[in-house]
């Protein structure tokens, strides 16, 4: 039969052991248990929690180590009880307590590892959310990422294109200019090679003009002169018929 302080570690350890096997159910998401423990319940507990936590701890191991002790204390008495066989009955009695000590061993052994592990399992669990949530939000940024960057391709691409079909059109508007530009060259020389000859002949005509003139001249100056001779020889044959 269990005493009440006993009952009270057994029904602990009973408990640690459905926590544990709820906590490992695999249906339930570590997101919905980091949403349990986001509560503003959890939040004004901690403090409590943290105190709690490590008096259990101190507990356990005071219990742990007083079962220890009790194990120790009846496996000698059991012994030293077989050697000397004068009490019959009490050997049996020892080897009660000797279990009791043992299974409460067991108890307070398995609830500590157990209230570790609790501790331990909810940190993990906590951690895992943590980096679900994360890598969920990562996933959400690189997709977001991929997108812009396929955007900025495709925008790449079409103003590539655009561009590419204004060099086409530039190079096609600076050819037409150019052959713009060898036509009226070509027009020019043609006005030029006009205007030299027509001012290569404008330049022979002057000098024809100027020869005729010169010639005009020396024959205007002849003609004065043989009129001069024409008014002496008849001013003198007047003369003379007077």
């Amino acid at each position: 039969k269990m005493t009440l302080q006993w009952a009270a570690v057994a029904t602990f350890l009973y408990a640690e052991i459905g926590l544990i096997l709820i906590f490992c159910l695999p249906f339930i998401p570590p997101q919905r248990w980091q949403k349990i423990f986001s509560l503003n319940i959890w939040s004004k507990i901690a403090t409590f929690w943290n105190k709690a936590f490590l008096t259990i701890i101190v507990l356990l191991i005071v219990l742990f180590l007083d079962t220890v002790r009790e194990v120790r204390k009846y496996s000698s008495v059991s012994a030293v009880e077989q050697i000397s066989p004068s009490r019959p009955g009490a050997h049996e009695h020892t080897q009660m307590k000797l279990f009791r000590s043992q299974r409460n061993l067991y108890i307070s052994g398995f609830s500590l590892f157990l209230w570790l592990v609790l501790r331990r399992l909810v940190t993990l669990i906590t951690q895992l959310a943590k980096e679900l949530s994360n890598k969920g939000v990562l996933k959400t940024q690189a997709e977001n990422t991929n997108a812009a960057a396929k955007k900025f391709m495709k925008e790449n691409e079409k103003l590539r294109r655009l561009l590419k079909n204004y060099n086409k059109e530039e190079e096609y508007i600076l050819e037409a200019e150019n052959k713009k530009l060898v036509e009226d060259q070509e027009k020019l020389k043609s006005e030029l090679k006009k205007t030299s000859a027509a001012l290569s002949k404008a330049q022979d005509d002057v000098m024809t003009m100027k020869m005729q003139s010169e010639r005009l001249s020396k024959e205007y100056d002849r003609l004065l002169q043989e009129h001069s001779e024409l008014q002496d020889r008849s001013w003198k044959g007047n003369k003379k018929g007077l």
